[in-house]
């Protein structure tokens, strides 16, 4: 995890590059602001080991701790935090043996957390400050403080404080319109300038619905759970017991976790790699029909981990069946997780959208939206849930008054500025989309460059062209802490998406991906 430290040091130390100085208020000091993980005096009585044999011992360490932490997994824990601890155990070890920061990024490689950490970011495409400079985009997107180093671009952090004044723009309007932030809002549900403004990006898709159908969330977790939540209640209203809901796997599984907590029965059901890893419309006929008791289809358009998304072709189909059990007076919901759309090109994420626009299929349908992977704002939590149909939309608000009393003021007033930023700059996604394409391309060719050397891979899969990960399936007698052994690279095992171990996840998100030429077969 990022830390920044600031503290006062003598102006004739010498700056690294990942360092930026800021003029402090004590004279004849600076104050710094650092991306490194400590910044404590160096001893320089501790004689360390040559490179070789720090490398040796790095190794060595990775070793013992696959072997501490195989049994863990084995043991049912979460693969994902299984897999981010022992990772996150091992660089503690490096660096209380004084094992250099650069051997470790040679033999410590975290793929494990989708994140899409801006600060990190290397990458310039052409000439410095260009359209191809990636590391501009914590300052487009307002993460970078003012004269923070990014890795050799100076941000001015003006979007820094444009977003704080546009904080203060949004309350005094939100005042104006008789909304105070600072007291109880009874629903919990977000104020109603944001909701419409949310409403407007659902109608861009073609989505048609109003701001009484927009529920703000925490991200989509929080959302997710939310809807859960206020399903169960109606459904204990309407006197229903015995409620599943269709979770095809591989697939998220925080809601898996949060619909067993509500007391939904769960249906896994295991999707073919033939098939891209999506359920089909046949394989979903035949599960209704042989479960009564189906009310809730989960289902990740564009999906985590496998980064294959459904054709317009494919949910068709999907939402052909749908519609007609619900003619026949069986109420099913798709619970529609929207995280990825906008990670993929315009024109098929938007052609995707269509097929639910239609009033037959819109009213069936529940969408969970958010920022985290289509904006790289996973810390802010700025997620939203769309009903298609406003008595659905009353019916379950329970799921946020019971949850909380209120959304928390500032986070609001900051959505709203973001929702601001973002109007105001469209080509933010394009540019991110631009980073996430560049990234899976050079992972890519980095696994087939290893895999031609080391023979760990069956099959390296070539995405849709979306999403943040990378989904491969290793050779027999692989998995994904022998990977970590023999390469350095930790990913998720795939029984941490509800499948199989000899499939992996990897993510592109948090730290660069060396170049290697691409092999598309």
């Amino acid at each position: 995890m990022l830390h920044f430290q600031v503290q006062l040091v003598n102006v004739d130390r010498l700056f690294s590059s990942r360092e930026c100085a800021m003029w402090g208020a004590n004279e004849g000091g600076i104050m710094v602001i650092t991306h490194k993980i400590s910044m404590d005096s160096p001893n320089f009585s501790i004689t360390l080991p040559s490179i070789s044999e720090q490398h040796t011992i790095l190794r060595q360490l990775r070793h013992e701790l696959l072997l501490q932490y195989r049994p863990i997994l084995q043991q049912g824990a979460g693969p994902i935090r299984v897999m981010a601890r022992m990772v996150a155990e091992l660089e503690k070890r490096c660096r209380q043996l004084h094992i250099t920061e650069e051997v470790m990024q040679d033999e410590i490689v975290n793929r494990t957390i989708g994140d899409v950490n801006l600060r990190l970011i290397t990458e310039c495409e052409g000439e410095p400050g260009g359209p191809g400079d990636y590391r501009m985009m914590a300052e487009e997107l307002g993460i970078a403080l003012p004269d923070e180093d990014i890795n050799g671009y100076v941000a001015p952090g003006e979007t820094y404080l444009w977003l704080r004044n546009q904080m203060l723009e949004c309350e005094r309007l939100l005042l104006s319109e008789g909304f105070d932030l600072r007291i109880y809002d009874i629903l919990a549900v977000g104020n109603p300038i944001l909701r419409g403004w949310l409403a407007e990006e659902m109608q861009r898709w073609g989505i048609s619905v109003t701001r009484e159908q927009v529920y703000l969330g925490l991200g989509a977790m929080d959302s997710i759970n939310k809807v859960l939540c206020g399903l169960s209640q109606m459904y204990r209203e309407q006197g229903l017991t015995d409620v599943a809901v269709l979770f095809p796997e591989p697939g998220f599984n925080i809601p898996e976790w949060q619909a067993r907590s509500y007391g939904y029965r769960l249906l896994n059901y295991q999707t073919l790699p033939e098939d891209h890893f999506k359920i089909t419309a046949s394989q979903l006929e035949e599960l209704l029909e042989n479960d009564p008791h189906i009310r809730i289809i989960y289902l990740t358009v564009t999906n985590n981990p496998t980064t294959f998304a459904y054709s317009p072709t494919e949910l068709d189909a999907i939402n052909a069946v749908v519609s007609r059990y619900n003619a026949a007076g069986r109420e099913i919901f798709i619970l529609a997780d929207l995280a990825y759309i906008g990670t993929g090109k315009p024109e098929e994420d938007q052609a995707r959208m269509a097929t639910f626009t239609s009033p037959d299929v819109l009213r069936h349908c529940i969408f969970v939206s958010s920022l985290s992977k289509t904006h790289s704002l996973t810390g802010e939590r700025f997620g939203w849930v769309t009903v298609g149909r406003a008595d659905i939309a009353a019916a379950i608000a329970a799921g946020w008054s019971n949850s909380m009393a209120a959304l928390p003021a500032d986070w609001q007033l900051r959505y709203m500025a973001y929702v601001r930023l973002i109007r105001a700059r469209p080509w933010l996604v394009e540019k991110l989309r631009a980073l996430y394409k560049l990234r899976r391309q050079r992972f890519i060719a980095q696994l087939q460059h290893i895999d031609k050397e080391q023979h760990l891979f069956e099959h390296i899969f070539v995405d849709d062209d979306a999403t943040v990960y990378n989904w491969s399936q290793l050779r027999p007698g692989e998995d994904a802490f022998s990977l970590f052994e023999k390469t350095g690279i930790a990913g998720v095992p795939g029984s941490g998406f509800g499948y199989s171990d000899e499939f992996v996840r990897f993510s592109i998100g948090v730290i660069p991906v060396p170049e290697i030429p691409l092999t598309i077969p």
